[in-house]
């Protein structure tokens, strides 16, 4: 039998096996351990783990070692693709953050910056260790753990799950990854805890409210709320697999995949001719990306605003659509905010970028001002006239006024194909509110202003419909919705990576609105 050396006892330590009081707690809160997460997530035997042996000097207030320094740190495969996988174990030190543990943390995304391969960081517990924290030595310098992470921002996936408390310092850098999943019933997400708000403020916050996942994803700190660890750690897994492991390396590519078939039957139909009715924009979607390739983003925050990542004959690209069916599809600050991100995130990563248009403006009013309107649908011009990936812009039926502008309406951002669907119109606004706009003094002189107002609205109407812009070559073509999906695909399969005309002048980036 060979000596047991000291580093293997001490190695045994930090396994569940050797912690059964700490693992049935946890599991009685109804959560896994950090390493039973990283296994079910990652390759069978490819996780290697780095500073395993990693602890503070001092134990922690309770008397006892923080095994770890709290997290649990390294390197896997999934789905046979190479990752950095980080986790807080909540059954040290309550997953909080020692100055160890952000050196294990800083180590691995420097291992993520050197190799080009996403970063997976699962959070249970966590924040700055308070005892750690009341000393200005010590806590004067700040982090520089901060920046390394934003340097990593666009360079490689960067997503997280919350899987348990997750107060401060893990819901910051959630918020600075590309893709963040939450738990019912065991997550809670926010910059400050309850206790913390009440001393500081008097105020006492209702959780459910504020900090649970479904809030949070109504807020736009998360893009998916879910209801058990397993479908996170899938949903973590299916968006990596939608994207390539860094901004250089070439997008991933499946072949023989198809729409829904029923939802591709229906495209045809599925929109209604009368621009009052209304209908859901995910059937439209449905009908035109490969079946079961979505990856929505952001769900619950601005739903008029749908923002996903999908393939078309199996290569990615990300969807901006209206929704009808939520505000009328209207672009207000959120929505500008929401697909601005996916513009951004897009463009980071060389996925060309489909616009799905049924705009009836912008969402005007005093509230609208205030939640600035101007500033948030600026920097989707922005993202949209710097990105660098191939766009693609389909005018589904309504686009007005200065949304349809924003929103790459048209020649506007130089897409790469522009078309037009059959019931499709275009205008300055919308034409009935132009007539009692523009036209009020003549209606009301008219012997008959209703039958007047009726004669005016029909003879501009036939000069907004998807036949006139053709004609006058704002569109490359009209055509059926059942062919959009051949017209895309033909065009993914020959753009280049980045259009050459985004990337000739000599800045280091636009100056992106407050």
């Amino acid at each position: 039998m060979s000596p047991e050396f000291e580093h293997e006892r001490m190695l045994a330590e930090l396994g569940d096996r050797a912690r059964p009081d700490a693992v049935d707690k946890q599991h009685a809160r109804g959560r896994m351990t950090a390493r039973e997460r990283i296994f079910a997530l990652v390759d069978p035997g490819s996780f290697v783990e780095i500073g395993a042996l990693g602890r503070p000097a001092a134990p922690g207030p309770d008397g006892q070692p923080i095994l770890g320094d709290g997290i649990v740190t390294g390197t896997a495969l999934i789905d046979t693709r190479p990752a950095v996988v980080i986790a807080t174990d909540f059954m040290s030190a309550g997953g909080s953050n020692g100055v160890l543990g952000n050196e294990k943390q800083r180590r691995c995304w420097e291992i993520a910056a050197t190799r080009g391969i996403p970063v997976v960081m699962l959070f249970d517990g966590g924040g700055h260790r308070i005892h750690e924290g009341l000393d200005a030595r010590d806590f004067a310098g700040g982090f520089d753990i901060q920046e390394t992470l934003t340097r990593l921002s666009g360079w490689v996936p960067l997503v997280a799950a919350i899987l348990g408390p997750g107060f401060g310092q893990p819901t910051l850098t959630a918020s600075l990854c590309d893709y963040v999943v939450a738990v019912r019933g065991i997550a809670s997400v926010g910059m400050a805890p309850p206790a913390l708000v009440k001393a500081a403020t008097g105020e006492d916050p209702d959780h459910d409210r504020l900090y649970s996942p479904d809030a949070q994803a109504g807020f736009g700190t998360i893009d998916l709320a879910v209801d058990d660890e397993e479908d996170a750690l899938l949903a973590l897994r299916v968006y990596l697999a939608t994207l390539p492991p860094n901004a250089e390396a070439p997008l991933p590519l499946e072949v023989g995949l198809s729409p829904d078939p029923l939802a591709e039957a229906r495209l045809d139909t599925v929109v209604p001719a009368d621009l009052r009715l209304g209908y859901d924009m995910h059937e439209v979607i449905a009908g035109i990306v490969d079946e079961h390739s979505q990856v929505e983003l952001k769900s619950g925050f601005a739903p008029h605003m749908i923002t996903t990542l999908a393939t078309i004959d199996g290569r990615p690209l990300g969807i901006l659509a209206n929704q009808p069916l939520a505000n009328a599809g209207s672009l207000d600050a959120h929505a500008a905010n929401k697909a601005s991100h996916l513009v951004s995130l897009c463009d980071a990563f060389g996925l060309p970028v489909l616009v799905l248009m049924d705009l009836p403006g912008l969402s005007v009013g005093s509230a609208a001002e205030r939640a600035g309107l101007a500033r948030t649908t600026a920097r989707l011009s922005l993202e949209l006239g710097a990105a660098t990936v191939p766009t693609f812009t389909v005018l589904v039926r309504k686009g007005y006024g200065g949304g349809y502008v924003i929103m790459s309406g048209g020649r506007t951002f130089h897409p790469e194909v522009v078309l037009a669907w059959p019931h499709a119109e275009t205008g300055v606004m919308g034409v009935e509110s132009a007539v009692d706009l523009v036209y009020r003094r003549e209606v009301s002189a008219a012997p008959d202003p209703e039958v007047r107002r009726k004669e005016l609205i029909e003879q501009f109407r036939g000069q907004l419909g998807a036949i006139r812009g053709a004609e006058g070559f704002g569109f490359d073509a009209v055509i059926r919705p059942s062919e959009t999906r051949g017209w895309i695909a033909r065009a993914l399969a020959t753009v280049p990576r980045h259009r050459q005309m985004q990337t000739v002048t000599p800045r280091r980036h636009h100056v992106a609105p407050l």
